[in-house]
């Protein structure tokens, strides 16, 4: 044989054996979990003397089920490089536990090896394994790393426990002297081989889709509520909710977590089957606006230009991958005792829902303000639905929002 061609063809094997092991065997790959990425705050860090030869055992919930997942790890505001002597998924026992059940347990690997190192800035996905998931079910993913980096990746407001304790314990059956924390750290999805023409949505939001208010350990955020819905529903059964979430996020500044168009490319267009996006930001920039002081009406009218400037961003940015955006309307706060909102701050409010209410803007209009808005005082949360802060729902409130989202949005 012409050494030319042999070459060629052993070139050719090995690169179509690589692509089709990529591939996912009789469906679509689709994240059924996932969560945005920022730079854990000082408090919200873990401390390197922790992470020295440690392991890292987090859960996560799924939406929709496969046979086969894959996972991925993120070191996306890592300065130096992230490494990973080896990371292993199980089913874990019991919510608000690291107990897992070791006939599950599973050694993830990347490009074919049991660890992985994942330059600054980077991202990896482990192989695929097979290995089926039952649709709302509860992942646990350990890791074991021997030496952190520099600066941390994570997720804060995870709503769920993770547990972290010296020694490569990937593989125990329980991490009872595991130091506890209510955060993600490293860890930014797992997708699954589901069915075919499944699809994912993506809901960009702050604190109240992040799920500040309701209960750990227990998925009632209403993003949760709407993974049941699909799930209740043979038209919908094959349709992912992804939280994309942070507490505190801006559609136009940085605050706990970069702004809401900056993360438009990670959080967003980046994600596994992406369909379908849920826009529910802006009351943290109309909060902050007159926080501490009352400003110029010019002011309040440019903030509302540039939020809508902001929505427009979004939707052509999406528009443009074939994503559908469908606009929800921002949640009454007067009685919050942190913004503290005054009669022009509701105005604000107002004018951007009726902005985003107005045809031809979104694809489609959920509407939260009036689901959850007092009818005696629709500037305030009814009282049934208010966590108490009068900012954030309650997990009654969670509920409410969950089971309004209309699914017939999500049918093929």
């Amino acid at each position: 044989m012409n050494p030319t061609l042999r070459i060629f063809l052993i070139t050719f094997c090995f690169t179509s054996a690589a692509f089709a092991n990529s591939k996912p065997v009789g469906g679509d790959w689709v994240a059924s979990w996932a969560t945005s990425q920022q730079i854990p705050e000082p408090h919200n860090a873990l401390s390197p003397d922790d992470l020295r030869d440690a392991t890292l055992r987090q859960i996560v919930h799924l939406s929709v089920g496969g046979k086969t997942l894959r996972v991925h790890i993120s070191n996306a505001f890592g300065t130096t490089p992230l490494s990973l002597t080896s990371v292993h998924i199980a089913r874990p026992r019991s919510p608000g536990q690291s107990k897992i059940d070791i006939a599950t347990d599973k050694m993830l690997r990347f490009s074919g090896k049991p660890d992985v190192t994942i330059p600054a800035g980077a991202e990896f996905i482990s192989d695929p394994i097979e290995y089926p998931m039952p649709a709302l079910s509860d992942l646990a993913i350990s890791l074991h790393m021997n030496t952190p980096p520099e600066q941390q990746t994570g997720h804060p407001g995870s709503r769920t426990t993770s547990y972290f304790q010296h020694g490569d314990l990937v593989s125990a059956a329980d991490m009872p002297e595991a130091k506890k924390v209510e955060h993600w750290y490293w860890i930014g999805s797992v997708d699954v081989n589901a069915a075919k023409d499944s699809a994912s949505i993506v809901v960009l939001g702050d604190s109240i889709t992040d799920g500040r208010g309701s209960t750990t350990d227990e998925n009632n955020r209403w993003t949760d509520i709407l993974a049941i819905q699909l799930q209740a529903n043979h038209k919908t059964s094959h349709v992912s909710v992804l939280n994309h979430g942070i507490g505190g996020n801006h559609l136009l500044t940085d605050g706990l977590g970069p702004n809401a168009l900056a993360r438009v490319d990670r959080d967003i267009i980046a994600q596994t089957g992406v369909r379908y996006l849920i826009v529910l930001e802006g009351v943290n920039d109309l909060g902050r606006l007159s926080r501490e002081g009352e400003v110029p009406k010019a002011e309040h009218d440019m903030l509302v230009h540039e939020m809508i400037a902001a929505y427009e961003q979004i939707i052509l940015r999406a528009h443009a991958h074939g994503i559908k955006v469908y606009g929800a309307t921002i949640l009454p706060d007067v009685g919050s005792d942190y913004y503290h909102p005054r009669p022009a701050n509701e105005a604000d409010r107002v004018a951007v829902n009726n902005w985003i209410r107005q045809p031809g803007h979104f694809d489609g209009v959920i509407d939260f303000d009036k689901l959850t808005a007092d009818p005696a005082h629709p500037d305030r949360l009814l009282p049934a639905y208010d966590s108490g802060d009068h900012l954030h729902p309650s997990p009654v409130g969670y509920e409410v929002m969950g089971k309004a989202v209309a699914i017939t949005l999500f049918q093929k």
